[in-house]
Order: C-alpha cells, then structure tokens, then sequence
C-alpha cells in the first residue's frame, strides 16, 4: 500500500534561458505571489544556432558561467533549474478528448484522467510533449466552460493546446544541464514564457500576439480567453542581421553587431544621407583604417531583413486560422525587437497595433535586466511558480484522497473483524 504524498522540500526558483547570442540565469523566491530576485547571471553563447545545439561543451560552458555568476549573488549552490526550448521545429495544435461520466459529479480526479487522456494522444516516438494546456471544457455538448468541478453531466470533454518539439533537442539539453552538475526540472516554450512575462491580464483575455526576436530564432505566441493558443517559429533572429551587415559591409562580424547596435535602426531619415559610419575592413590590422559609408547603407541593409521576418510572423499567424483570435495587438519583445524603428516596421508589416514588451511584476530586477532581451529568463520564473503551485495541490489532493481510503478501509476492518 502506498504511503501518503508528500511535496519534496523546494530552494529558490532557478530560471536559464539558453539562446543563441546568450545564455542568462535568475533566480528568485516566490513570497506570496510576489517574485523577488536573489540573483542575476549572463553570458554570451556559442555552440547555438537557431535555438538547436551544434557544439555541446561550448554550450555546457555558457551554462556554467551563467548560472555560477547567479549562484555568487545568492550566496548558495543550486541545483533544479527551469529551462527554455526556442528550436527543434515546434509543433502547435489542438486536442479534443472526451469520456463518460454517468450522470455523476464532476471532481479533480476526474479533470486529471481527462488530461492524462489528452496527453496520450500526442505523437509518440521522436517528438517530446512541451505543454498540454487545457483551453476550455465540454460538458454534455456545452463548450466553453472554464472549470468544470462540482458540475453534473454525461460526458465531460476538454480542449487541450499541445507544444510538442524534436526529442532530441530537449536530450541534447537534459545532456548539457547534467554535464553541468543542473536538473532540469521544467521545459517551456519560449514564446510561451514571453508572454507571461510581459503581458497584462487584459491582452490576455482580449486576444494578443507575443513576437519573441531572438538572437537565432523569431518565435510567437496566441494568447485568447487567457491561455496560449498558438505557438510557431520562424528560424530568423537578429544575428541574422549582424551577419547581412558583415556581408554587405565586409566588416568583421564583431564590428557589425556594434554598428547595429549604435547606429542601426528599421526606418531611414533624410539626415542619414548626410551622417557617415567609420566601417573597418575585414583583413584590416590597423582599427583606424576603414571606409566612410552613410548610415542610409547601414538601414537599407537592416530594413528588408527585419521586413522579411515580420512578413514571416504574418504568413505564419493567417496560415494558422488564428488570425482573427489573435485581435489587433502585437508585443513585440526579445533582443532584436530593441532596433529603433522595430515597432514600427512591425506595426506597418503586420497591420496591427504594436508595443514593446518587458518584464513586469518582478521585484528587485535591475535595470540593466529589466529589458525585452530578459522577457524570456522572467518568465520561467513565472512559469515555474504556477507549476509548483499546481503541483502542490495535486499532492495535497492525493493526500485527501488517501486518507478517505485509508478512512473506508479501517471502518471496514471494524465492521468485519
């Protein structure tokens, strides 16, 4: 006979977001509800392309670094950690299970053989199971229900959003994390935690889409009715920029993320014509000598790349039917959603009203790691203070449940000895 459920002891929250330009660590305590920041690390990455793994011990070593650079701030060693996954071609879609319930009813252990239902249904083999979100429920034919416990019906129904990826991104990562003495102990989508981070509850409810520019990958996100609908993934980012301005600029590529950063921007202006750029040779010892060019070539080469992705986003979103649920809203956030003129390229390109997303509802964030390029890293730590929260409840209704049985089997024993 099984002994009662008990919840393993819990440290800080341990957040690492892995990309492909950098690898960032938080980790926080959750004090009722509210997430206070312990520590903070970040290191640039290599051995990433395109959110998926090309050298395993360069990543390894990102890793490490980030998460020893926390680890000092908090004072302490950590081990369990919550991750991102970006790559490994993401698949978005719905689920529909049903089963019968005889007229009874409706209680939790109900809703959890529903969703184990549900997540049985998902591709078995090379694809590993990210999130299966419950969007609505059915009960008797009647859609839309938001929780249908303490209700009455004949068969019970659920509508359930699967993030599946390729499994062996997700060994690939588990195999990095162990290499640096971590546990993974959650996987999450990251456009999926980009919402969370920084949306409000509104844009939630109403419809919004989340446009996450990463280094390596541009990904988004559906919310509608308050839960993700949607996600997908475009395999562009804004190292793919640096790399157009490298190109066309023959510049080394280190001086082409600086030019971006300083100088770049999505939309011209008549004074770029006039205001000239300092751009160093590639094969050029001498750092002083370079050619002259207007900051119109440095736009001219921005613009149609950042373009191209956002017409990306839009054939994405109408392929998926979702278009119209996904409202007038669009939250641009991530690194490369930084580019002055990003918004508003944004907001031509997808006809859409547009804003630039950060974390929100984090105390003692600073401002150095309070910005789009951090949405990620935050929101696995929101991620992680519901899961634990479900999980919580999930033991304590095991435990109920077996002390009821225990309670049954006694009286009886009582009754017939």
């Amino acid at each position: 006979m099984k002994a009662l459920a008990r919840p393993r002891p819990r440290g800080p929250i341990v957040a690492v977001d892995v990309g492909t330009t950098k690898t960032c660590c938080f980790i926080a305590r959750a004090d009722e509800g509210q997430l206070q920041i312990l520590g903070i690390g970040h290191q640039a990455s290599h051995g990433m392309r395109a959110g998926t793994i090309l050298d395993m011990e360069t990543v390894t070593t990102s890793i490490t670094n980030a998460v020893d650079a926390a680890e000092k701030m908090l004072g302490d060693r950590i081990r369990d950690i919550f991750v991102n996954v970006s790559g490994g071609q993401p698949t978005s879609r719905m689920v529909t299970v049903d089963m019968a319930l005889s007229g009874r009813e409706i209680d939790d252990g109900d809703v959890r053989r529903l969703h184990e239902h549900g997540r049985s249904m998902v591709e078995p083999g090379d694809r590993h199971l990210l999130h299966s979100i419950p969007t609505s429920y059915i009960v008797d034919g009647n859609r839309g229900i938001r929780d249908p416990r303490g209700m009455y019906g004949e068969r019970l129904g659920v509508q359930v959003h699967t993030i599946t990826t390729a499994a062996s991104v997700v060994r690939n990562l588990v195999l990095c994390a162990h290499k640096a003495q971590l546990e993974i102990e959650g996987l999450v989508s990251s456009p999926f935690a980009a919402g969370l981070a920084c949306l409000v509850e509104d844009e939630m409810d109403l419809g919004v889409t989340v446009v996450d520019m990463g280094g390596g990958t541009t990904s988004m996100a559906v919310f509608f009715d308050g839960k993700v609908v949607l996600t997908d993934m475009v395999p562009i980012g804004g190292a793919h920029v640096t790399s157009d301005i490298a190109r066309g600029l023959s510049t080394p590529t280190v001086h082409a993320e600086r030019m971006k950063t300083l100088y770049g921007s999505c939309i011209g202006s008549p004074a770029d014509e006039r205001e000239t750029i300092m751009v160093p040779q590639v094969g050029e010892e001498d750092d002083g000598q370079g050619n002259q060019v207007p900051k119109s070539f440095l736009v001219d080469i921005i613009r149609p790349r950042m373009e191209e992705t956002f017409e990306l986003v839009r054939a994405r979103l109408e392929a998926s039917g979702l278009d119209k649920i996904a409202g007038r809203r669009v939250v641009l956030t991530g690194g490369a959603s930084q580019l002055p003129g990003a918004r508003e390229l944004a907001g031509q390109v997808l006809d859409k009203q547009t804003r630039l997303g950060r974390p929100i509802r984090i105390a003692g964030l600073a401002e150095a790691a309070g910005g789009p390029a951090f949405s990620v890293c935050a929101g696995l730590l929101h991620y992680a203070v519901v899961q634990r929260a479900e999980e919580a409840t999930t033991v304590r209704a095991t435990r109920a449940s077996q002390k009821g049985y225990f309670g049954r089997f006694g009286a009886w024993l009582k009754e017939n000895f």
